[in-house]
């Protein structure tokens, strides 16, 4: 089998590389061998590589029918080696909010996902969030309420990467989880919209029918080659809880995987610190008091402990604002009671939130 030259204008997904690709780089942006893929494309172009060698024989092959070893796939084989622009991260979230919201409205049409392309949109914010962890907490400040069903994907799938990083788990393998994260809701575009855009409660009824986007979620990305198994059967579990509370099956304590389990907290978390549009969205520090203990048994408190770590961390000297419209400097945590910490007001009186259980910190401030 002999080697050629080709346009980077010319390929197409199936093609196979027969050497590495550099540029101006210590490593290859893309391995030799590798078979590409729609996002590969994109990198290629993002960098101007005008030309790259295959094998002249390449097979091309759409992406759904790319064999992978036991559905296994490498989310950072490529864009983790690619230096990120130096962009604001907030204009970065909110530009994937609207690339995912074009994609959903075309699986409302009756689209088929393309999981390549949400992935190219989604893994740069990863990369991004994870080595900048203070910007978790801006994540419910950003979402639009009008747009919320949008920002939650994006964001869950943001927040489920950043905790599993935390719990020490492999980076390829917290990024599969933020993919998954992201499409845990793809299935609400099967749903009537009458019901996804109802600015108020919804009825017996319409939440019986708003369970079912798991279902459709998980079928929506069952045949695709770019997410592990483990991460599909994440996004059918992630409205589970431990105690058997949860949908679409009931599910308890060792039926539910961790990674599902990660995505619930995700997804908690996010949907009580919005605002939306029937109600005003909670303080990040008081939804991780609340997952604790009005919550306790549903999540695994490992997750729980990781999400709070990741975004409710705080320590003496801080200067925070109060949900009551109060600032102030924490001068004393409470070992038992983190959360809580005493405040001390601008004032110079002491405020001690074990005890004023109605105030919480909204958030610290630089």
């Amino acid at each position: 089998m002999t080697d050629v030259y080709i346009k980077t204008s010319d390929l197409r997904p199936g093609i196979v590389l027969s050497e590495n690709v550099f540029v101006n780089t210590n490593h290859a942006i893309i391995r030799k061998n590798t078979v590409l893929l729609p996002e590969h494309l994109e990198v290629l172009n993002a960098f101007g590589v005008r030309e790259v060698k295959i094998e002249e024989q390449s097979v091309v092959k759409r992406e759904e029918d790319l064999e992978v070893k036991d559905g296994e796939v490498n989310p950072d084989q490529v864009l983790t080696s690619i230096p990120l622009k130096q962009t604001d991260l907030k204009t970065e979230y909110r530009q994937a909010v609207e690339k995912y919201k074009r994609e959903f409205i075309g699986w409302q049409a009756g689209t088929k996902p393309d999981i390549a392309k949400v992935r190219v949109i989604l893994l740069p914010v990863l990369e991004n969030f994870i080595k900048q962890k203070r910007m978790l907490n801006l994540l419910n400040n950003i979402a639009n309420p009008k747009d919320y069903l949008y920002h939650h994907s994006i964001a869950v799938g943001v927040l489920a990467s950043a905790i599993s990083m935390q719990m020490g788990h492999p980076k390829g393998q917290s990024l599969q989880l933020g993919l998954a994260g992201v499409l845990a809701d793809c299935g609400m575009a099967k749903i009537d919209a009458t019901i996804t855009d109802k600015a108020a409660f919804l009825t017996k009824e319409e939440f019986n029918e708003v369970k079912k986007h798991t279902i459709y979620s998980f079928k929506m990305v069952q045949d695709t080659p770019l997410l592990r198994q483990e991460m599909k059967l994440a996004i059918f579990q992630h409205h589970e809880r431990l105690d058997g509370s949860g949908y679409p099956r009931g599910s308890r304590m060792d039926q539910i995987t961790v990674f599902a389990q990660i995505l619930a907290v995700a997804d908690v978390f996010h949907a009580m610190t919005s605002e939306r549009l029937y109600r005003s969205k909670e303080s990040p520090f008081k939804v991780i008091e609340m997952i604790k203990e009005e919550e306790f048994g549903k999540f695994d408190l490992k997750v729980v402990q990781a999400l709070h770590d990741l975004v409710g961390n705080l320590s003496i000297g801080m200067k925070v604002h109060l949900t009551n419209g109060e600032t102030g400097e924490i001068v004393f945590i409470h070992r038992d009671a983190r959360l809580r910490p005493m405040i001390k007001k601008e004032d110079g009186t002491i405020l001690d939130l074990t005890i004023n259980r109605r105030i919480a910190v909204e958030k610290v401030l630089d």
